[in-house]
């Protein structure tokens, strides 16, 4: 070998120690990344999803939100899929719906009065039971936790996909103070600033 050719094999860069020194570049990049979403990206928020319709699930998410608000969160409760016949209002009624919308209509809850237990149902009864010992041990209803939430600033988003799809309509929701409709997109916004996110 002639000494031009070990020169330019030794001024020639190693492609380990370049994939090794840009492996290094992404991982301090990354760290730079964390850091600021760690240091200014959170505020005191609670972002919560609320995909269940079942009773004591939709109750523990109404308890958690009123109870971080009392705690000085600001708190947004998404209600998407089989949470949404929760907001139904059931003295309300909307017309013009599909084949598709009327069955959803028809077989989902009206509300949250319709809403059933996700376990120990018994074909109503053990819901019945259980709305019984909530009152005789003054537990507050589901109604009760919904105007709580209302009084106390939850702010609530109702996901317009599922609404959709099931054939609900904004007219047979129920009134409550500042309800918005929204995609994804829009509860994103909320939970990437929040401190806390919850699927319930």
């Amino acid at each position: 070998m002639s000494e031009d050719t070990v020169t330019k094999e030794a001024s020639k860069p190693q492609e380990g120690a370049l994939s090794l020194e840009h492996l290094s570049e992404q991982i301090e990049e990354i760290k730079g990344q964390l850091q600021a979403i760690a240091s200014g990206g959170q505020e005191d928020k609670l972002s919560l999803i609320v995909f269940s319709g079942d009773l004591d699930k939709v109750l523990a998410s109404f308890v958690i939100a009123t109870g971080a608000t009392a705690m000085g969160l600001d708190v947004v409760m998404f209600f998407t899929f089989w949470g949404t016949p929760v907001l139904r209002d059931k003295g309300k009624s909307a017309g013009g719906k599909d084949v598709m919308g009327k069955m959803f209509g028809t077989m989902l809850p009206k509300g949250a009065g319709g809403v059933k237990l996700s376990k120990m149902n018994m074909g109503g009864m053990g819901t019945s039971m259980m709305r019984s010992l909530m009152k005789k041990k003054n537990v507050a209803s589901l109604d009760e936790l919904m105007e709580l939430a209302a009084e106390f600033g939850v702010r609530i988003f109702v996901c317009e996909m599922s609404m959709d799809l099931m054939g609900f309509k904004r007219e047979e929701m129920i009134d409550y103070p500042g309800m918005t409709y929204c995609g994804v997109a829009k509860f994103l916004e909320e939970a990437v600033e929040s401190k806390i996110q919850l699927f319930i």
